[in-house]
C-alpha cells in the first residue's frame, strides 16, 4: 500500500466560485474532478474547456473520473486540458489498454474504474498497465449517497491481487466516504479516498482533509 492520501471531489463545491472553493482545500492531495456526460451516468458535469480553467486556479494537481460514453476517445483530451492523473471506467472502454498506455505516453497517471458491481479479476492482468484502480463504493453519476459496505470485499481482493504482482497501483475509492466509513476501507486495503460532501459540507473543508487523513492513517498502523 501506498501512503494514504486525500482528493476531495469539487462535485460538491460551489460551481460559481470553484476556483476559490479549491482555495479551501490547501492540504489536498489531488482535486478530484467529476466528468459526466448524461449518457454513461444520469447527470451532466462540465468537459475539457472547465478543467483546463480550474488547472489554472490551482496548484493541487487534477484527478479527473470521467463517467462518460466513448472514453478512448475523449479520455486524452484531458490530460491536454491538464489532469495529471484520468480515470476512465473499464464498463465504456473499447481497448483499455491501449487507452492506458495513451494516458501514460502524454504524461499522466492511468487509472482505470469499476462500477459497484463489476468484479476486479476479469482485469488482474491489466494491473501493471495501470497507475491507480478507482472502485466505486455508489453507483456512479450523484454525489452525497450512502456508501455501499458490499464494495468491501472487493477492496480486500483488489488489494491481495495488487500484492501478488508487486505492482504500486494506487487502490483509490469513491462515494459515501466520510469520517464513519474511511476507516473500512483503509483497513480493507484503499489508500486514496474520494470525498466530496463530507469535505464540503463541513464549516472547515482543510480541517475535514486532515482528519479523514489522521482517520485513515490510524485505521491502517494499528
Amino acid at each position: 500500500m501506498g501512503s494514504i492520501q486525500i482528493t476531495p471531489s469539487i462535485l460538491n463545491a460551489d460551481f460559481a466560485a470553484l476556483g476559490a472553493e479549491v482555495g479551501r482545500i490547501g492540504s489536498a492531495d489531488w482535486v478530484h474532478v467529476d466528468v459526466m456526460d448524461n449518457h454513461f451516468v444520469p447527470n451532466l458535469t462540465f468537459g475539457p474547456t472547465m478543467v483546463e480553467a480550474l488547472s489554472k486556479a490551482t496548484d493541487v494537481p487534477l484527478d479527473a473520473h470521467l463517467m462518460i460514453e466513448a472514453p478512448d476517445q475523449h479520455a486524452p483530451a484531458y490530460v491536454e486540458a491538464g489532469c495529471a492523473s484520468v480515470t476512465f471506467h473499464v464498463e465504456a472502454a473499447k481497448a483499455p489498454v491501449r487507452l492506458a498506455r495513451e494516458l501514460r505516453a502524454k504524461g499522466a497517471r492511468a487509472s482505470m474504474a469499476l462500477k459497484p458491481a463489476t468484479p476486479i479479476e476479469p482485469y488482474e492482468d491489466l494491473l501493471p498497465e495501470l497507475d491507480m484502480v478507482l472502485l466505486m463504493t455508489v453507483e456512479p453519476g450523484f454525489g452525497g449517497q450512502r456508501f455501499l459496505d458490499l464494495v468491501l470485499p472487493k477492496i480486500r481482493r483488489a488489494r491481495a491481487l495488487m500484492d501478488k504482482h508487486g505492482v504500486e497501483t494506487w487502490l483509490q475509492v469513491d462515494g459515501g466516504i466520510s469520517l464513519d466509513t474511511i476507516e473500512r476501507c483503509a483497513e480493507a486495503g484503499a489508500d486514496v479516498f474520494v470525498a466530496g460532501s463530507a469535505v464540503y459540507s463541513a464549516d472547515d473543508p482543510d480541517a475535514m482533509v486532515a482528519a479523514l487523513r489522521a482517520r485513515a492513517e490510524s485505521a491502517v498502523s494499528s
